[in-house]
């Protein structure tokens, strides 16, 4: 991965990682040890699934430009609905207090896609290719130089 790629996870990835542990920290205040695991596992998922996204739009971007476009779209409609799974899932579960668990994935989402916005319109990345500046000056015929 290129630093610039790394620079964005990184920048996307701490906000929710404190986002998180907000989260953990009142789950635990309201829930106790249940809503603790319940905050952890859902601040968690969210950092793996985004990073992943992350790391495949980036991968695609590279590789195959001409499905950028179409692949975040499909990307991102495949990580809400895998949450959304994830949330269906363990709503009956008695590992974790399950509402936490969910408003935690809730809120650390909007932080990731929050922090990944703001971290890709701080990057500088040219989305043209720059002109050569050592550009060799056009002589006009009929006239010296």
């Amino acid at each position: 991965m290129p630093s610039n790629d790394v620079r964005i996870l990184i920048q996307a990835a701490v906000p929710t990682a404190a986002v998180g542990a907000v989260a953990v920290a009142i789950g635990g205040a309201v829930e106790g040890g249940k809503g603790v695991i319940g905050g952890v596992v859902a601040a968690v998922l969210v950092i793996l699934l985004m990073g992943v996204g992350l790391y495949v739009l980036q991968w695609t971007a590279k590789s195959l430009p001409h499905l950028f476009q179409a692949m975040g779209l499909m990307m991102y409609m495949a990580q809400i609905l895998l949450m959304f799974v994830f949330i269906a899932l363990f709503k009956n579960t008695t590992l974790f207090h399950p509402k936490v668990f969910a408003l935690t994935l809730l809120v650390c989402t909007l932080a990731w896609v929050a922090a990944q916005a703001r971290a890709h319109m701080k990057a500088k990345v040219p989305y043209v290719e720059p002109e050569s500046t050592t550009r060799e000056k056009k002589e006009t015929p009929g006239r010296p130089s």
